[in-house]
């Protein structure tokens, strides 16, 4: 594999592992999930045991060579570091800093005092010593070119004073450290927290492993020292401390080994045949309101200059990769092929210059059906968890562009945010506020809205095969993240019957989620009027339904509670809310008509969404 970085592999005290065990253990690793073996890469692997254990040797040490960025070319280092590391930790899983333990900063520097540890001591007291260290392993390292850093113990000491110094033409693919006791004051050679403040311009990212009980790492991560690489405890596999710190027992884990396969190698073989298995195929609730949030986002990047634009970009590439990730592996999991529409927008978030596609532009979206998912759209956070606030003109200019792509014209975008600032007005009281600002709301409160329901089982009314796509797709996906928190609050805004008036009224659910809800639904109802389409009858009866029910409650709560119980206060917010929302719809002419209520034993339907969408 030519193309390949070199591998360089810094080894910690002792004999510096002559046979190169370590390789044998990694390359094993790499095999056993699905990576290349080590045959094909050029490893580096030098030894300085002898060179710890002391030298007269007077020579310098090697001059610090990355570039210190400041001003805005910093900030660019900075973000793009942070684009790549999040590449890594979503590859690899949530980070774990440890907490460490009581005394354990100071057993490892008393550690450093013992017999065994003198090569370590060596290198953080002798300036000799360190500078025959680094020469000799720089002198190993070529002028130019990529290579991967592996550090283990003091080695990873050395890979962090190492890559400061690089030959300007070599820049760092990845850094893995395992065992890594640099969380600890001790090892801070040379003010080295100080030279590494901010992540050099040369290096892509840096991940550093711990054993639970690994006594070098003090159950720490090296995070704590620099704050912006990352740190993963693995999992214990030996009750021995010794064994726990070898590096052979880092290299044997599975995550430990995609690290370092990933720097190597780039994606796995299994991830390029979820490519290869796409096909245009039709997509299903999830992957449709999913296709229409990331280009609702693409058209309001459009609209936006400098700063802005740039970090807008930037959030909408960060979780375009999540969601299509996401929408994948959904697909795989079922055995499923992969339409071409999600396959074509996977973002390769290790590469930087690696941009996030658009999804191509969409039509023939009736009217009746874009209600209710562009209500949704409009209203929610399409960037989660990133929140960037944008200026309504500019989120509505997005809008009609895209209402206008689904052949619906300019004017129903504009509609949409008419009504939705009718909305907000009548349930503010009148005033200005706009509910639709606050992001996050429904997310927060759905989980709870969702068990009050029953899982929204009856979010769906008979015979309407959009709702109930909405609801299978939410039992697979959770009310959680981007494509959940579309779902549910489409869910929510379509629901019918006394479980979503329960679930609105419960304690557990907050005024703020009620009031995002029931102003969607206000605002899908004046804009069906506005379009002159048919009417939802269920928002009325789900109004009522919640009305009553939170009457209920206040009654049941008032008779033994303080006058100025919290609960019974949210409970009058909301009960504000609801007459508010009631009031409005009246005053539009909304009320059902002799004959619309549904009979006690039909649950009231709801407007689905078919998603009938074709792609241009």
């Amino acid at each position: 594999m030519s193309n390949a970085p070199v591998l360089l592999f810094l080894h910690g005290v002792g004999t510096g592992d002559p046979k190169d065990t370590w390789k044998t253990h990694l390359s094993e690793s790499l095999g056993r999930i699905g990576h290349p073996d080590l045959d094909g890469v050029k490893v580096i692997a030098p030894k300085y045991a002898h060179a710890l254990k002391g030298t007269d040797e007077k020579a310098p040490l090697p001059p610090i060579t990355f570039d210190r960025l400041a001003g805005e070319k910093a900030r660019i280092n900075r973000r793009e570091f942070e684009r790549r590391t999040g590449a890594i930790e979503f590859r690899l899983g949530h980070q774990d800093q440890g907490n460490g333990y009581i005394g354990g900063d100071a057993g490892v520097g008393a550690a450093v005092n013992l017999r065994p540890f003198v090569q370590a001591r060596n290198y953080l007291q002798d300036a000799a010593v360190r500078a025959q260290v680094l020469n000799r392993v720089l002198s190993k390292i070529p002028n130019e070119g990529e290579i991967v850093v592996v550090g283990h113990s003091l080695g990873s000491v050395i890979a962090a004073d190492v890559i400061s110094r690089l030959p300007k033409g070599v820049r760092v693919r990845g850094m893995v450290t395992i065992g890594s006791p640099l969380a600890s004051e001790t090892f801070g050679v040379d003010k080295l927290r100080d030279t590494l403040r901010e992540p050099p311009s040369n290096l892509d990212w840096w991940v550093s492993f711990w054993d639970g009980i690994d006594p070098v790492a003090a159950r720490r991560g090296v995070s704590s020292a620099f704050p912006w690489m990352i740190d993963f405890q693995v999992p214990t596999t030996t009750l021995n401390p010794k064994s726990a710190h070898q590096a052979v027992n880092y290299l044997s884990r599975d995550v430990v080994a995609e690290a370092i396969g990933f720097a190597l190698f780039g994606s796995r073989s299994r991830d390029m045949v979820k490519s290869e298995r796409s096909l245009d195929i039709p997509l299903n609730a999830a992957e449709s309101i999913s296709l229409l949030a990331l280009r609702y986002a693409h058209l309001i990047i459009e609209g936006l200059e400098g700063e802005q634009k740039t970090k807008y970009a930037g959030a909408v590439r960060a979780a375009q990769a999540v969601v299509v990730e996401t929408l994948k592996a959904h697909r795989v999991d079922s055995g499923d092929f992969i339409p071409n529409a999600i396959a074509r927008l996977t973002v390769d978030l290790s590469d930087s210059e690696s941009e996030a596609e658009s999804p191509l532009p969409l039509t023939h979206l009736p009217k009746e059906e874009a209600v209710v998912p562009l209500v949704v759209l409009a209203s929610e956070n399409v960037i989660l968890p990133f929140e960037i606030k944008i200026a309504p003109d500019k989120r509505q200019r997005a809008m009609e562009n895209l209402t206008a792509e689904l052949g619906l014209t300019t004017k129903f975008g504009e509609d949409l945010f008419a009504a939705a600032k009718a909305a907000d007005k009548a349930l503010a009281g009148g005033s200005a506020a706009n509910l639709w600002i606050k992001w996050g709301v429904v997310g927060v409160g759905a989980v709870a809205i969702v068990v009050a329901t029953g899982g929204l089982a009856l979010a769906a009314g008979a015979g309407l095969a959009g709702a109930a796509a909405l609801t299978s797709a939410l039992a697979a996906f959770g009310p959680g993240g981007m494509i959940g928190g579309l779902l549910t609050a489409g869910a929510l805004v379509t629901a019918g019957g006394g479980g979503i008036a329960f679930g609105l009224a419960s304690p557990g659910t907050s005024p703020e989620a009620l009031e995002a809800v029931v102003s969607r639904q206000v605002a899908a109802e004046l804009l069906r009027k506005e379009q002159r389409l048919d009417r939802d009858p269920g928002v009325w009866s789900n109004l009522v339904a919640t009305e009553i029910e939170v009457r209920r409650q206040i009654e049941r709560l008032d008779e033994f509670s303080d006058p100025d119980s919290p609960t019974i206060k949210n409970l009058e917010r909301k009960l504000t809310t609801l007459e508010r929302a009631l009031a409005a719809l009246t005053k539009e002419g909304l009320t059902p008509a002799m004959g619309d209520e549904p009979e006690e034993e039909e649950k009231p339907k709801a407007r689905g969404i078919r998603f009938a969408i074709q792609r241009r």
